[in-house]
């Protein structure tokens, strides 16, 4: 990628050489990676007890672990998983012993994961006909704006305030880091997560969110000493290049403001569209519950009686998913939805997640049936039964969206397609909503915008429960239900 400062401005660069610091100052900047040899071969090893589909239903299985008395980290180097902490289980032999009483205990998910390293990626750069070759480096502009090309991306440059920092992460590889204030990072989320044309309180209440968010999951990243991700695993942030009058404005008329569930900050969970109900938190991942994130109708009108009319019921889910009028979401895109997959499809994919959470039916030849076997009082899947000619696969919950490409969310039943033999060839995928579901409709919300419900009333229906109120010390960022204590600062648990 290339990193650029603003015309008239210059980029400077701090690092060290041979333990002394160095400094460079240039317009421009593109950093490469580089193979470099290792001397000789290096045995690289973590032990991997769990891979999952997000950062929630990892850190319950982690809490798991560590209210037994295993210690342990988060990481992502591609989906989400648990390791043993490397710096307690630090030698093979630990490692070994900590495997083989798992194994004798019943638990056969932990695996040893073993690389043989020959070479290393390395972040490297020149300047002044010299190659750098450094693992960390520091850069900042004197304006406080940087622009990042990010070349095989296919994305368009994007302007950056702060500084940035590359440096090493737990995978061998390098992250680029923006180091950046608060409020200047919520202007970076709001406008690209929601878009500029949003009413008024529809944009404040997602800055409050946005807000509230980046304070809850500041541990997310505690093992690549960084918080927050830039992807839909965290929330979409580019950069200040897509602020606009209204989202500043939105930034501006709630600063400070947060989300709080007695005195604790919410998980301030959103998600593009609800198809015509929210969802638990629990209905998609595992963890305690959180009483102010429940299944509610998604509309202003009395379209369904949930209490009375369970979407738990496959006949209730199915004519709830037939009603189209109504809610909140009616008419746009991913509200209903259906999508026909064939066996040869659906066999592909689970094969490739089943072997990559090496599981013990990943040699299957083929499915022979998909049956939804559990529901939630909101109507999505709890748990999928995938019988195979090898036996039966129980998915639960987002392990569902993991396995499968072509449900959009949990919020679907299915239909056996066969050919003109009564051969099974495929399956649809009849449903609505896109995401998980959890919390605020951004689809919905902007329906509640636009007939007038001030943000703090938008919350309210996506948050029942839930208090808005300025940020201070009294408030707990996050707690650690694994040992019950309250932890106001969410840095001093490293998971």
């Amino acid at each position: 990628m290339t990193l650029k400062a603003a015309p008239g401005d210059r980029l400077t660069l701090r690092f060290n050489t041979n333990g002394k610091p160095q400094t460079l100052i240039t317009s421009s900047l593109k950093l490469e990676t580089v193979m470099q040899s290792l001397p000789e071969a290096q045995v690289e090893e973590r032990v991997v007890f769990s891979t999952h589909r997000s950062f929630e239903t990892a850190e319950a299985k982690a809490e798991q672990w560590h209210a037994q008395g295993i210690e342990v980290e988060l990481a992502q180097p591609d989906r989400w998983q648990v390791w043993a902490k490397r710096s307690t289980y630090n030698t093979p032999l630990l490692r070994r012993l900590l495997v083989q009483s798992l194994q004798a205990k019943g638990i056969q998910t932990a695996r040893i994961d073993t690389q043989i390293l020959k070479q290393v990626p390395r972040p490297s750069f020149v300047l002044n006909g010299y190659r750098y070759t450094r693992d960390q480096l520091d850069i900042t502009a004197g304006n406080g704006q940087i622009g990042v090309d990010r070349e095989k991306d296919d994305q368009p440059s994007h302007t950056y305030a702060g500084s940035l920092r590359l440096q090493p992460n737990a995978y061998g590889n390098s992250t680029l880091v923006n180091v950046v204030p608060l409020e200047t990072y919520v202007r970076g989320v709001v406008p690209h997560e929601i878009g500029g044309w949003a009413p008024q309180p529809v944009l404040e209440a997602q800055a409050i969110l946005a807000r509230t968010y980046v304070l809850r999951n500041l541990r997310r990243f505690a093992i690549d000493n960084y918080q927050l991700c830039a992807t839909t695993q965290c929330q979409v942030y580019w950069g200040i290049d897509g602020a606009v009058p209204a989202t500043d404005q939105a930034i501006a008329a709630t600063r400070g403001q947060v989300l709080t569930y007695q005195n604790e900050l919410v998980d301030a969970l959103y998600s593009s569209t609800t198809g015509g109900v929210t969802a638990a938190f629990g209905d998609v991942w595992r963890g305690w519950d959180r009483p102010y994130l429940r299944a509610v109708i998604d509309s202003v009108n009395p379209v369904w009686d949930l209490k009375n009319r369970s979407l738990s019921n496959e006949q209730n889910l199915r004519a709830f998913i037939s009603q189209k009028k109504g809610f909140n979401e009616d008419g746009t895109d991913m509200f209903r939805w259906r999508y026909d997959t064939t066996l040869a499809q659906l066999n592909q994919e689970l094969h490739s997640y089943l072997k990559s959470v090496q599981h013990s039916l990943a040699s299957f030849k083929t499915i022979r049936n998909l049956q939804v076997t559990q529901r939630s009082l909101g109507g999505r899947v709890l748990k999928l039964a995938v019988t195979t000619d090898r036996g039966t696969i129980e998915l639960e919950k987002d392990d569902v969206l993991n396995a499968f490409e072509a449900p959009a969310s949990l919020l679907f039943y299915l239909e056996p397609l066969v050919d003109k033999n009564k051969a099974l060839k495929g399956y649809a995928f009849v449903g609505g909503g896109m995401g998980h579901g959890v919390g605020l409709s951004q689809v919905g919300s902007y329906n509640l915008g636009k007939l007038g419900w001030t943000s703090d009333r938008i919350l309210s229906f996506y948050f029942p429960g839930a208090q808005l109120q300025p940020i201070n010390n009294s408030i707990t960022l996050w707690r650690d239900r694994s040992s019950l204590q309250g932890q106001a600062n969410p840095n001093s648990r490293n998971n």
